[in-house]
């Protein structure tokens, strides 16, 4: 066990960022009008239990295919630009819409919009630079986080306002921007020294 707070923070903040559950508030609220009401006990753990499967099964998935860890980041630090971008200029490059039988707690809420395609990158792209205890805690940090606003969604939309939201969301995306140049510069350099 080597805990390191420095890891367990930054990976955090990674996370919190790419999860973006402050910016997703209106979404969560929409899809309370839409179904009335949502487990958030339950949305919060399969998001939960997403991440840490596939930080553990992600790898062994990747080299069954045929691709190293590293060359994953290099195409997760792009998958963190793209975020990053949607979020400081307020565009959509993509998004679910959502339009599933499944009920709104698991579909869409646990995924893919929590444990979706961007965190499950992340998750591994960190599994390159990080020790996975410092991830799997930096994960379950942001459960908690996920939980306390899914059940304060409402009160805390009305509290930041959409203003609060936007700001909190285009901080984020400027973090989250250096986060992606830097895991994009320190992987790219790794695959040109196995080259």
């Amino acid at each position: 066990m080597q805990l390191n707070f420095k890891e367990i923070f930054t990976a955090f903040m990674v996370l919190f960022a790419v999860i973006d559950i402050i910016g997703n508030i209106p979404i969560i609220i929409d899809l309370r009008k839409k179904v009335g009401h949502i487990q958030s006990e339950k949305a919060s753990i399969i998001a939960g239990v997403i991440m840490i499967v596939f930080l553990f099964l992600g790898k062994s998935l990747l080299s069954l295919i045929g691709i190293d860890v590293n060359s994953f980041a290099v195409a997760g630090a792009f998958i963190l630009f793209f975020i990053a971008l949607e979020m400081i200029l307020g565009i959509t490059l993509y998004k679910d819409d959502g339009s599933g039988a499944m009920t709104a707690t698991v579909f869409p809420l646990a995924f893919p919009l929590i444990a979706g395609p961007g965190s499950l990158t992340t998750l591994l792209s960190l599994r390159a630079e990080f020790a996975i205890e410092n991830i799997i805690i930096a994960v379950i940090c942001n459960v908690i986080v996920i939980f306390i606003v899914l059940k304060t969604s409402a009160k805390l939309e009305h509290i930041l306002g959409k203003n609060g939201i936007n700001i909190i969301r285009k901080v984020f995306g400027v973090i989250l921007l250096a986060i992606a140049v830097k895991l994009f510069a320190h992987n790219i350099k790794a695959l040109f020294e196995l080259a």
